[in-house]
């Protein structure tokens, strides 16, 4: 899961997409995704939002125009397998937007999703790294290398802003925790970029490259690209 290789082209994080897929397939557009990007979904890509089936999709085919697609598994790819596994889970992840899910594919159960689409579920990873940063769904213990990290932490816990930095020295890159007027969220250390598609707010990307954050919604609106500005570390 580890790749510290030096790669040309940009690295682009994407946040919770959650079946927006007018906004995904806009954000595309906006960023002109070429062969040498590295694309990275912090996961959450699955239910709430209208478009999963179309989502999917539209990922699958991403693959083929990028150089490399880091698709880290959220909590909702983690409900959507379990409900998969057991069928006792099914309505707990039906009430956390699997209807949704059911509805963009026409079907009326979980089992009946195409295999091709499990299985592109099932690839997903629990995180990834390259020389700068850490991409993450939900957060990381600070103190622990990444392979002892435990899997509740990287799909569940909410970002607070108030963790020190990973002692590896390297931004982590998280979606998950909702930020505030669909804004994302600098704190030393960490980059919080899940913006509530799903609640009407933009879709946010970061290209970690330039240090520029790109956002549309399900409307399709365009937003002004805009840098990060990161804040200065207050003296003791």
């Amino acid at each position: 899961m580890i790749n510290d290789e030096i790669m040309a082209g940009r690295t682009i994080a994407i946040g919770d997409i959650h079946g927006c897929s007018t906004a995904f397939e806009t954000l595309l557009d906006m960023l002109q995704v070429t062969s040498e990007d590295t694309i990275v979904l912090l996961g959450d890509i699955v239910d709430r939002g209208p478009g999963t089936k179309q989502v999917i999709e539209t990922t699958i085919n991403l693959k083929s125009r990028c150089k490399q697609l880091i698709y880290i598994r959220g909590n909702h790819e983690e409900m959507l397998l379990d409900a998969l596994k057991a069928g006792p889970l099914t309505s707990t992840w039906l009430f956390y937007g699997g209807q949704e899910v059911l509805d963009s594919y026409e079907i009326e159960s979980v089992e009946q999703l195409p295999e091709s689409h499990v299985n592109f579920i099932e690839s997903s990873r629990d995180y990834w790294e390259n020389q700068t940063d850490i991409f993450v769904h939900a957060n990381v213990q600070h103190d622990r290398p990444l392979d002892e990290q435990h899997p509740q932490v990287l799909r569940w816990e909410r970002y607070t802003g108030t963790k020190p930095p990973h002692f590896s020295g390297k931004r982590v890159i998280v979606g998950h925790t909702v930020m505030p007027q669909g804004m994302p969220k600098f704190s030393p250390g960490w980059l919080a970029i899940d913006t509530g598609a799903y609640e009407g707010n933009p879709l946010t990307a970061f290209d970690t490259t330039t240090k520029t954050f790109y956002q549309a919604d399900e409307s399709g609106n365009r937003y002004p690209t805009f840098p990060l500005v990161e804040e200065p570390t207050e003296n003791p």
